[in-house]
């Protein structure tokens, strides 16, 4: 029997790389993205034609409520119902402390916490027993960083999300999970100057920046076990070990 995994942010990065993953393991796709629908729609052709299963692409900005109701009348509509839920969308805020506004602080924690939580209350009756729930962590909500103090707290908050909604999903029988990355070769990490990134991978044991694919096999193994339960799993190569 065919399962299906809803990845929001799944058409780059490391949610397209989780996508990837899901389909070569036989996984109907839901993949949510912000704004570019003729790359979202050419990377769903791509899958669908490289793995053989079904795939969509739903256009849902998490910084905006109407696509919560959007994603849910989705599923609606077409009777579909998942076995894997990849809280994957985020954003960040490079602003400095001091040039910080309200609005733009509170974008960010709506995107990163708001949105997944309010998704998941609309959806989880549509999440089959068994089924897992895994959130994209970070380094960065583990180990304090200067870059982003939004993006620091709201992957903090999404921790402790992680643990706390295990009580709470209990009685649904749907385990849920993080995987907190450390710095991963996307496609913003890849632009970054030679001398930024040579510095952050000389502070790696590994001495070098983590492949998308090696944390798309971290979010399958967490769905595999079944014995995974309120974890967030940190892969960062041994950043600060060196």
């Amino acid at each position: 029997m065919s399962k299906t995994a809803l990845i929001t942010g799944g058409t780059k990065g490391i949610g397209r790389a989780i996508a990837e993953t899901f389909a070569q393991n036989g996984y109907n796709l839901i993949l949510t993205y912000s704004s570019d629908s003729k790359a979202a729609q050419n990377i769903v052709q791509e899958i669908k034609n490289t793995y053989t299963v079904e795939v969509d692409a739903i256009k849902a900005d998490s910084t905006q409520s109407a696509s919560i109701y959007h994603i849910n009348t989705y599923l609606q509509d077409r009777d579909v119902f998942l076995d894997v839920v990849v809280f994957n969308a985020a954003i960040t805020l490079r602003s400095s402390f001091e040039d910080t506004i309200f609005e733009d602080w509170d974008r960010v924690f709506y995107a990163n916490i708001h949105f997944p939580v309010f998704l998941l209350q609309k959806i989880i009756n549509r999440i089959n027993r068994g089924g897992s729930i895994l959130f994209t962590g970070s380094l960065m909500g583990i180990q304090p960083h200067g870059t982003s103090l939004s993006y620091g707290v709201t992957k903090s908050a999404t921790h402790a999300l992680v643990k706390n909604l295990v009580k709470y999903l209990t009685p649904y029988d749907i385990r849920v999970n993080g995987v907190a990355p450390g710095f991963i070769d996307t496609d913003w990490q890849l632009t970054k100057p030679a001398e930024i990134r040579r510095n952050i991978e000389n502070k790696i044991a590994l001495g070098r920046f983590g492949l998308p694919q090696e944390i798309a096999d971290v979010f399958l193994m967490l769905v595999d076990n079944q014995y995974f339960n309120g974890e967030i799993v940190k892969i960062d190569g041994g950043y600060s070990y060196k």
